[in-house]
């Protein structure tokens, strides 16, 4: 029997059905470039069976044209693969919203929702500053509370008329709590 740490994330699965397989040889054979597209979605679907991308890094992915990937998209929107939100006044990045009678995500019940949530997929190649990617300067952390510990504020204080805290009278210092799940992530 495997341990719960030996499982597999729930992310890491989708499930489809047989006659969605039978579907999908079919598109194989008519539209190939739909069906490699439709399969590359697949892998990247968050819980509610969508992902955030941009055509650039579609078509980047694919090793095609971004023209290939918009005759993909609309042969998968006709055929009801899926849905497309458009994200921005463009229409090149989009919110592309997987069938869920043809491929899903973690637990059958409760996929259909009117929000949604999405895995979001950015190319470092687009993005303005792709040439400083990497030597950013750390973003700052909360301050993070293991278990057991707790928040007592120390130093010097600033000049009269503030004064050090009296003991037993700390100031409550807001922070997030440590859970043991986070206790196991290496720290930056």
């Amino acid at each position: 029997m495997k341990n719960i740490a030996e499982k597999k994330s729930i992310g890491s699965w989708v499930q489809t059905e047989r006659a969605a397989h039978e579907a999908w040889a079919a598109l194989m054979g008519q539209a190939p470039q739909a069906a490699r597209l439709m399969h590359l979605l697949a892998a990247r679907v968050g819980n509610h069976n969508a992902v955030v991308i941009s055509q650039k890094t579609l078509a980047s992915l694919m090793g095609v044209s971004d023209r290939t990937v918009r005759t993909a998209v609309k042969v998968l929107q006709a055929g009801n693969w899926l849905e497309v939100r458009q994200i921005g006044d463009r229409g090149t990045v989009n919110a592309y919203v997987l069938n869920d009678r043809v491929v899903w995500s973690g637990a059958r019940d409760g996929i259909r929702h009117s929000l949604f949530s999405a895995a979001v997929v950015i190319s470092s190649a687009e993005q303005p500053d792709k040439d400083a990617l990497g030597s950013q300067p750390a973003l700052q952390r909360l301050p993070t509370l293991y278990p057991g510990e707790q928040q007592l504020p120390s130093g010097p204080g600033m000049p009269p008329p503030s004064q050090p805290s009296l003991y037993g009278m700390e100031p409550d210092i807001p922070a997030r709590q440590m859970s043991s799940e986070d206790m196991n992530e290496p720290h930056q």
